[in-house]
């Protein structure tokens, strides 16, 4: 039985006096039944870490350079994000795909990077409006889990995100058809790739526009483990009901 995970990618945003909302998740989840999981940035890592000590919360980067070190300036390597507490990476987000020029393959590197650390890598694959309207959703999400998804893939180290771009930040959310229909499919990619056990075992995340209305629907359809939130994981009160929803 795979446990879900509520996972929060607070993206840009977030001082260092937004830490407040941790112990008030702290305190409204205190014994829950999913993974919790945040993604602040890298400004707030180790601070986050230190206020998540003791309770159930989890954190997370929300990218990291494929190299352990070197001269890139501005970079972060996987093994310093888990020198600051993180335990997860986000990889191939839309935003980083689209705003960064990433490529699949640039993905994969970087989830191989973050195994090395030791870290599990949350792998973002979606389609944009214009794949869907065209009738291309599955063709493309096929193309970037087969390319953005190495081998060595296992249950504990590695989370698949499925994002349609087209619902991220826009209010606008996927039909729980829609879902289920690529989900599914994303099941299906996983297990005949890697294996019925370990591509059953792996967690399949929903993330666009997953608010406290939607998330008991979404996180019942086929195949959702659970849901990469953006703006609701921000506010501990609005996030403490997507984790309650998880449970």
């Amino acid at each position: 039985m795979r446990k879900k995970l509520a996972a929060g990618n607070w993206k840009m945003n977030g001082l260092k006096a937004s830490l407040t909302e941790i112990a008030a998740l702290a305190k409204a989840c205190p014994a829950p039944n999913c993974d919790i999981l945040i993604c602040p940035p890298a400004t707030l890592l180790a601070g986050m870490a230190d206020a998540c000590s003791g309770t159930p919360i989890k954190v997370g980067g929300q990218d990291c350079h494929a190299a352990a070190s070197g001269a890139h300036t501005g970079d972060i390597s996987a093994s310093m994000l888990a020198d600051a507490g993180a335990s997860a990476v986000i990889l191939g987000h839309s935003e980083r795909r689209a705003d960064h020029g990433e490529t699949s393959a640039d993905v994969a590197v970087k989830v191989v990077s973050v195994w090395d650390a030791g870290l599990t890598a949350i792998i973002c694959i979606g389609e944009t409006l214009e794949d869907r309207d065209a009738g291309r959703t599955l063709d493309v999400v096929g193309e970037q889990l087969s390319s953005s998804v190495p081998e060595g893939v296992t249950a504990e180290n590695t989370v698949i995100a499925y994002e349609p771009v087209w619902a991220i930040g826009t209010g606008r959310t996927a039909t729980t058809a829609q879902i289920a229909e690529v989900h599914d499919f994303i099941r299906g990619k996983l297990e005949t790739r890697f294996g019925k056990v370990t591509g059953n075992g792996i967690r399949i995340l929903y993330g666009g526009s997953v608010n406290p209305k939607n998330a008991v629907e979404i996180f019942s359809t086929s195949n959702v483990d659970g849901g990469l939130v953006g703006g609701a994981s921000l506010r501990a009160a609005d996030f403490a009901m997507i984790v309650n929803a998880a449970d």
